[in-house]
C-alpha cells in the first residue's frame, strides 16, 4: 500500500466522518445537555462502534476479494457512485442539526455503551464500509496489513471527530445551532464528497 493511497483514504474518511449522521446527532445531544464531560466516553463509544462495523465489513470484503476479482471491481464502482450520492445528499441538506439536548443523568459507561450501540448496530454503517473501503484496497498487497492500517486510521479519526463535535457542542452551542454555519459546512463537505467519487471513477478509467 502506497503512502498516496493511505493519504487518499485518510482524507476521504475525514470528510465522511464530519457528516452529521445518527451517531454525531447522539454525541451532540448529550453534549448540549450535559456539557464537556460527555466528550471522552462518547468518543470512545463511537470508536468502538466503528471498530465493530468496520471489522465485520473488512472480513466480508476479504471474502469477496478472494472469491472474485470481477465482483470486487464492481463493488469499487458502486462505492464511487455511493460517494457521489452522499455528497449530493449532504449538499442539499438543511441548515440545522436535529439534536435535542439530553438531560437524563447517566454514567460515563452508559453513555459509551449507548454510542457504541448506535454506531455498531446501524445497518448503514456496515453497508457504508462495504461500499467505501474497496476504493482504497490494493488487491496485490497484503490484505491483513491493509486492514490493520485502515482500521487504525479510521478509528483514530472517528475518535477525534466525535470528541471534537462534543467539545464544540458543549462550548460553542451557537455554532452548532447556526443554520448558516451548518449550511456552509454541509455544502463544502458535499462538494468534496462528489469530487472524491468522480476522482475515483476517473482513476479507474485511466487504468
Amino acid at each position: 500500500m502506497s503512502f498516496e493511497n493511505w493519504a487518499a483514504f485518510a482524507a476521504a474518511s475525514s470528510i465522511l466522518l464530519i457528516i452529521p449522521g445518527p451517531t454525531i446527532l447522539l454525541v451532540v445531544s448529550y453534549a448540549l445537555g450535559q456539557g464537556w464531560r460527555t466528550a471522552l466516553p462518547m468518543a470512545v463509544g463511537v470508536a468502538l462502534g466503528d471498530f465493530t462495523a468496520m471489522t465485520l465489513s473488512m472480513l466480508g470484503i476479504g471474502a469477496l476479494l478472494a472469491a472474485s476479482a470481477t465482483v470486487f471491481t464492481v463493488l469499487k464502482v458502486i462505492g464511487a457512485a455511493y460517494l457521489v450520492y452522499l455528497g449530493i445528499k449532504l449538499f442539499r441538506a438543511g441548515g440545522t442539526l436535529e439534536a435535542t439536548p439530553r438531560h437524563d443523568a447517566v454514567s460515563a459507561a452508559k453513555m459509551m455503551a449507548h454510542a457504541w450501540l448506535v454506531t455498531a448496530l446501524n445497518p448503514k454503517s456496515i453497508t457504508f464500509f462495504v461500499a467505501f473501503l474497496p476504493q482504497f484496497i490494493d488487491r496485490h498487497g497484503n490484505f491483513w496489513t491493509q486492514m490493520a492500517v485502515f482500521e487504525a486510521t479510521f478509528l483514530t479519526l472517528a475518535f477525534a471527530n466525535a470528541f471534537g463535535y462534543a467539545l464544540v457542542a458543549s462550548r460553542a452551542r451557537n455554532v452548532v445551532r447556526n443554520p448558516k454555519a451548518i449550511r456552509i459546512f454541509n455544502r463544502t463537505g458535499g462538494t468534496l464528497l462528489v469530487g472524491a467519487g468522480i476522482a475515483t471513477v476517473a482513476m479507474r478509467s485511466g487504468n
